[in-house]
């Protein structure tokens, strides 16, 4: 839409100078009345328009009041030959029409030059001598024999004139002659003493062809004048402009006598100028235009004044008529105006278009052609070599306002006198062409595991060095059940749940494609980058302990710590997950358990209160929660079911063999042997290596049996081998307080003991999980 409304101003500052310039037109002397001179139309659509006639020069009435009627929405006007025109080269060959046309509040004016141009073929006589009253000369009686008393003027060459009148005497001196150049003769008597006398002539003028005229010629002879004819001014040479309008005046010649005429003798016919018959002024009669007509350079006339009563009475008068060329007419260019449209990738040095232009006042001179830029102002985007309107500098549409139009105009000047200068608008649209592929960073996001549907992960950022740079859209080839992205800002969201478990990262390939860069609409370039999605570790999965269900016999012995079990935990979805922490939350009533990290310990006993007598069952629960830094942190309770069994202790007298011993706790060894118990290969290697060890350990206490009793080995990490090496330690180290405890209490232990025996096994149907179980008691302990 800019474009067509800066081309609609264009045309109407184009249309408004083509207005205020004249037109020109030809016209044969043989057209006659309602002969159609000149169409024109004209836009107005918001008024009704008027065309008038304001004047013409020379007068005539030769021409109608132009007309003006309306067509198809367009108003035309036409310029006619009146009823009354009579057109004849010889004697007027120009007229110039000045119209005046008006639509509301807007008026133009301009001149029509008709020039009258001459038709061999058309046959027609003078008018005053074709006339019904003819012609009518006045000569002096005085005048020469044989001398030319007027010239009829004809519009052919080759044309026989006879006078076709009588002229018998004794009224007529003598037979006047006429020749082929129409010049009309005195009689060879001559006209002496034939004053007041009125001589009519009929003249034939032949054309062949049937073609002819007649017409009346009147000659009235004038007694000699009394006075004599002369001039007032001497010969002089008259300098005129080219641009005098016919009718102007050149000079005005006056010449003593009475009742003076003025004519002009040469040249005969004058084209250029006339005279007036009484004031005597010399006025131009066509243009005086040296381009059209070189030869009017220079004009030499000779003008006769004369009495009227007495035409002999005379004198001639020579002047010179110089006219001086006028810088009327700006130059004319092909084209009038420039409107273009070329791609911003356009090289340096294209071609836009070659002006043509002329001078009308001086054809063939040298032009002057200058480059204005209108907007935007001072580009250097064109250049003018000479006519050559060229592509100056790289057309660039990337930066905002810049891919627009070039307005600038083309001046032309002629270096006349007054300069005359001519404007030619240029318009050069510069259209954007898509040059650049869009290209977006790799980047990286990250986003929790546990992020939910339509969670914004980031956006992906397209870079377009094209105007306008944010015209891009973004698309996932072949699509994508986990991940989209918006298609106009980018933004890459999330469609389905994730898990860290199976897949830490997301390779997310984005298309990126432009629009809007280019004059045609389908041209699109694409471009793609990586996008890197990391899923961030949720702890979404508690820890599981293997076995989640414990059940263990311990025995146990005053002031020492031992070790009961140790809680074995892990996250099978993550096994790299390894920091856990444990607390007793349940069971622990006597607070006679702890855990040293995963390991649970029966705390130092000391005899009091709270040491068990009687064995006794602790259900503990252990929270295990994991303590790395994901979160929320999530636990698990893991069961330990303990059957503490406590040890006895007495002092008793020893035998008249032996010192008393003194007393001291001594572990009571207590064997429980289970029949569905199997060990595993692990502690079958390290059943073997105490047995050896128990070996050495015999032979070396055998050997300090003489210095006494030492203190009992220390015990092992494990729970079964520090049952196994307490009660190997205790057969060996107290053999003889062994033997001399009291027998009653051995019953009372060997029940606590069979208590905890396991006659049965079952399967639990939740779990699946085997475990053994005592139908006495019900306790159970899990396989």
């Amino acid at each position: 839409m800019v474009l067509l409304r800066t081309l609609v101003l264009l045309l109407a500052l184009v249309v408004s100078d083509l207005h205020s310039l004249p037109w020109f037109i030809n016209v044969s002397e043989s057209q006659g009345p309602g002969t159609i001179l000149q169409s024109f139309s004209f836009n107005c659509s918001s008024h009704t328009p008027t065309l008038e006639l304001l004047h013409v020069q020379p007068p005539t009435t030769f021409f109608n009041p132009p007309s003006l009627t309306r067509w198809q929405g367009i108003y035309v006007g036409k310029m006619t030959l009146s009823s009354s025109a009579r057109l004849d080269a010889l004697t007027v060959n120009h007229y110039e029409l000045q119209l005046r046309f008006t639509c509301g509040n807007h008026v133009m004016e301009g001149p029509l030059s008709v020039d009258v141009q001459r038709d061999p073929g058309h046959i027609q006589c003078a008018s005053r001598f074709a006339s019904p009253a003819g012609e009518i000369i006045q000569v002096p009686e005085t005048v020469k024999p044989g001398a030319r008393l007027y010239t009829l003027l004809l519009p052919g060459q080759g044309a026989q004139i006879s006078i076709t009148s009588a002229q018998d005497p004794p009224y007529f001196p003598g037979p006047f002659s006429i020749n082929g150049q129409g010049w009309l003769q005195a009689p060879s008597q001559g006209l002496k003493g034939q004053a007041q006398k009125v001589f009519q002539l009929q003249i034939l003028v032949n054309f062949g062809q049937g073609r002819s005229c007649c017409g009346m010629l009147t000659v009235k002879v004038l007694p000699a004048p009394s006075s004599q004819v002369s001039f007032l001014q001497q010969a002089q040479n008259i300098t005129i402009p080219e641009n005098l309008v016919p009718g102007s005046k050149v000079v005005q010649v006056q010449a003593r006598g009475f009742d003076v005429r003025y004519e002009i003798l040469s040249p005969v016919p004058c084209r250029l100028f006339s005279i007036g018959r009484v004031d005597g002024v010399v006025r131009t009669t066509s243009p005086l235009e040296l381009a059209q007509a070189p030869d009017a350079a220079v004009t030499r006339l000779r003008v006769k004044a004369f009495e009227r009563l007495w035409p002999w009475a005379s004198a001639e008068l020579d002047f010179k008529v110089d006219v001086q060329s006028v810088n009327r007419w700006p130059p004319r260019c092909t084209p009038a105006l420039l409107a273009t449209q070329i791609p911003e990738t356009t090289p340096v040095g294209t071609v836009l278009n070659t002006f043509t232009c002329t001078d009308p006042d001086s054809p063939g001179s040298t032009l002057d052609y200058q480059l204005l830029f209108h907007s935007p102002a001072g580009a250097a985007s064109l250049c003018l070599q000479d006519r050559v309107l060229e592509v100056n500098a790289t057309l660039d549409c990337d930066t905002p306002g810049a891919c627009f139009h070039h307005a600038a105009s083309i001046l032309v000047l002629d270096g006349g006198q007054p300069l005359m200068t001519t404007e030619v608008p240029v318009l050069v649209m510069v259209t954007p062409v898509n040059e650049f592929s869009p290209a977006c960073v790799p980047r990286t996001f990250r986003v929790r595991e546990d992020a939910g549907p339509h969670a914004l992960l980031g956006s992906v950022v397209g870079k377009d060095m094209d105007y306008p740079h944010d015209s891009i859209e973004y698309s996932i080839p072949g699509g994508s059940a986990t991940f989209a992205v918006d298609r106009l800002s980018g933004e890459v969201r999330l469609l389905e749940p994730l898990d860290y478990e199976l897949q830490k990262f997301h390779r997310l390939t984005v298309l990126l494609t432009d629009h809007s860069q280019d004059q045609d609409p389908t041209c699109h370039r694409s471009g793609s980058c990586t996008i890197t999605i990391e899923v961030e570790d949720v702890n979404d999965h508690a820890p599981e302990c293997e076995p989640p269900f414990q059940e263990l016999t311990i025995h146990t012995h005053l002031g020492r710590s031992m070790e009961v079990t140790r809680v074995s935990c892990r996250v099978p979805q993550e096994p790299q997950r390894l920091a856990f922490s444990y607390s007793i939350v349940g069971g622990n009533s006597w607070s006679q358990f702890s855990l040293q990290g995963a390991v649970l310990v029966l705390n130092d006993l000391t005899l009091g209160p709270s040491w068990p007598e009687q064995p006794h069952t602790y259900e503990l629960l252990i929270r295990v929660a994991d303590a790395g830094p994901s979160t929320p942190h999530l636990s698990t309770t893991a069961t330990v079911i303990v059957h503490l069994v406590p040890w006895r202790a007495s002092t008793v007298a020893t035998s008249t063999h032996r010192a008393t011993v003194t007393s001291m706790m001594t572990p009571l060894l207590v064997t429980d042997m289970e029949a569905f118990w199997q060990p595993e290969p692990w502690f079958v290697v390290v059943l073997t290596v105490t047995s050896a060890l128990l070996l050495l350990a015999l032979g070396w206490l055998l050997s300090r049996l003489l210095w006494g009793l030492a203190q009992v080995l220390q015990v092992p990490s494990k729970p079964t081998q520090a049952l196994l090496l307490n009660s190997i330690q205790g057969t060996e180290g107290s053999v003889e307080g062994f033997m001399e405890a009291p027998r009653m209490e051995t019953p009372q232990a060997l029940s606590s003991v069979m208590s905890l025996h396991f006659d049965g096994r079952a399967q639990d149907p939740r779990t699946g999980r085997d475990y053994l179980f005592n139908t006495h008691t019900g306790a159970r302990r899990w396989l």
